[in-house]
């Protein structure tokens, strides 16, 4: 059984690991993107099912990116998609209000952006980037950033805007 600290550290990083695969130049097999799929669909469904909301802001931050990383990254959709990244952005709302500024709550800053992209939570965003020393960044704050960065200059990846 695993706590709830490492079931949100499980599915975060089997979505990231979805999201990125391929990215390294190495082949994509059907059946592994199958399978990685079905995973964090699995882990993102039983995260959600279990009602499990943390007990600190910090569980309760780590809980939502978890759960939208992995509705993110998972194309599983068994009706019920849409309604539940509705509630825990729900959730979010009043997450990020209490939520200081740091490296988790970019993370979190920008999986919601990528929902909604409200320029708000974009300026937040630039705002605790701003705020850390370039020269003494650590690798998950690099990727943080990199990964904020793709989604505000791409935030409409998959739909074709007429002009």
């Amino acid at each position: 059984m695993f706590s709830l600290s490492e079931e949100t550290v499980a599915l975060q990083r089997a979505a990231h690991d979805l999201m990125y695969l391929g990215m390294d130049g190495s082949p994509v097999y059907s059946d592994d993107l199958s399978r990685r799929n079905g995973e964090v669909y699995r882990l993102t469904t039983a995260l959600y099912n279990s009602g499990t909301k943390g007990s600190t802001v910090e569980e309760q931050a780590n809980i939502c990116l978890a759960l939208l990383m992995g509705y993110n990254a998972s194309f599983i959709d068994h009706g019920e998609k849409q309604k539940h990244v509705q509630d825990v952005l729900y959730r979010c709302w009043d997450i990020l209000d209490v939520l200081p500024a740091s490296l988790l709550k970019l993370r979190l800053l920008t999986v919601c952006y990528g929902e909604v992209f409200d320029e708000s939570l974009a300026d937040e965003g630039r705002a605790i980037i701003a705020s850390w020393d370039s020269a003494s960044l650590i690798p998950e704050q690099k990727e943080a950033i990199a990964e904020f960065q793709n989604v505000v200059d791409n935030p409409y990846p998959w739909e074709y805007i007429s002009e």
